[in-house]
């Protein structure tokens, strides 16, 4: 599972010019699952997110996690995490989960995101999606449960 998270000060989706999902501060998540995902991976991403310690406490570091930030999460899937582009000039998209199982994976990562006690939108599965955000610091990091 390969998450992008990027802490924004705000973020929406939109498809088909309709928002169907939006947050104010926390973070925006763009969400792979590949074939060899399970439920491990996604328990432990979502611990791993609802623990990250990236917002800054009252002296300014990076201290505080999105639950004591008291932010919220736009988790938006994207199955182009996996795409490989080493050869060639188009993406090989082979290492993506199918969506029958990418689908069942990211709607159990984001149940288990809102278990944690956070506030979870989302974007639609399989859809056309224009994310907008506004990258607070910035910060953008990369995070992969096999390593």
């Amino acid at each position: 599972m390969r998450v992008v998270v990027q802490r924004s000060k705000e973020a929406a989706v939109t498809v088909n010019g309709e928002l169907i999902g939006s947050i104010d501060q926390g973070l925006v998540l763009l969400v792979g699952i590949t074939h060899e995902d399970t439920e491990a991976d996604v328990r432990w991403m979502s611990d791993k997110i609802a623990g990250l310690r990236i917002f800054e406490d009252d002296s300014g570091k990076m201290n505080n996690s999105i639950l004591d930030a008291g932010g919220a999460i736009l988790s938006v899937s994207q199955f182009t995490l996996y795409g490989d582009c080493r050869k060639g000039r188009r993406p090989n998209f082979m290492a993506a989960a199918r969506p029958e199982q990418a689908e069942v994976l990211y709607m159990q990562f984001n149940k288990a995101l809102r278990t944690a006690g956070l506030q979870v939108a989302t974007g639609q599965f399989g859809a056309m999606m224009e994310v907008s955000l506004i990258n607070w610091g910035p910060v953008t990091l990369i995070l992969d449960s096999k390593g």
